[in-house]
């Protein structure tokens, strides 16, 4: 059986591209987790872009670790970090092999498999919140760092997808800046979402930690 285009498999090539070109070129593309349980689907509507060594946002600005090793690879693989001792994030490598950028998936609309995401995000006070903020999108589809490095254009059983879908219009795509991001790399409007979508989490500047006194 022939997938009808919207369920085809992103091609390698999408993502080996600048990523201030794939970022927002992701809203309405659909992503896939496949578990036991069954699959969980949500259309993305919030992302933002990470350029390595050109931002000082970014987890690869200062190298390669062992924590971000993942965004130095091929493109079109997963890049999921751990972070505040709690929480876990996916992104998505792109560019050619050693540029080392990515996008952060930030929230989605979930399609497919919300009664399976309601179990995982029993916080969520309606569906609208169940992938509303990049944490909360990781818990909805059991991402962690077992994730990190998967293909996501394999398509079939992968245990991550990133299907064609339905991408909006060009004049309901918005950017501003990211996310709790601060000194150099809080100016960049490298963050991008779909306009007047009620599952696009709010924007919070970034906040310094206090010092304990």
């Amino acid at each position: 059986m022939i997938a009808a285009p919207e369920r085809t498999p992103l091609p390698r090539a999408f993502f080996d591209r600048p990523v201030l070109e794939v970022a927002p070129d992701l809203l309405g593309r659909t992503l896939v987790r496949r578990t036991a349980e069954g699959p969980v689907e949500l259309r993305l509507t919030e992302v933002e872009a990470y350029d390595g060594a050109n931002d000082p946002g970014s987890h690869a600005f200062r190298g390669r670790t062992a924590r971000n090793g993942v965004m130095f690879g091929p493109p079109g693989h997963a890049y999921v970090y751990f972070t505040y001792g709690m929480w876990h994030c996916l992104n998505v490598v792109c560019g050619p092999e050693g540029a080392a950028s990515g996008v952060l998936l930030r929230a989605g609309e979930i399609q497919v498999g919300a009664e399976l995401a309601r179990k995982r995000r029993i916080s969520a006070r309606n569906d609208k919140e169940l992938a509303k903020g990049p944490a909360r999108l990781a818990t909805a589809l059991d991402v962690d760092r077992a994730l990190d490095g998967t293909d996501l254009c394999t398509g079939g059983d992968a245990p991550l997808s990133v299907l064609t879908g339905t991408p909006p219009p060009a004049d309901l795509v918005r950017s501003g800046p990211r996310t709790g991001v601060g000194g150099d790399g809080a100016p960049h409007p490298w963050r991008f979402w779909i306009a007047d979508d009620p599952t696009v989490s709010p924007y919070r500047a970034h906040q310094p930690r206090r010092r304990a006194t």
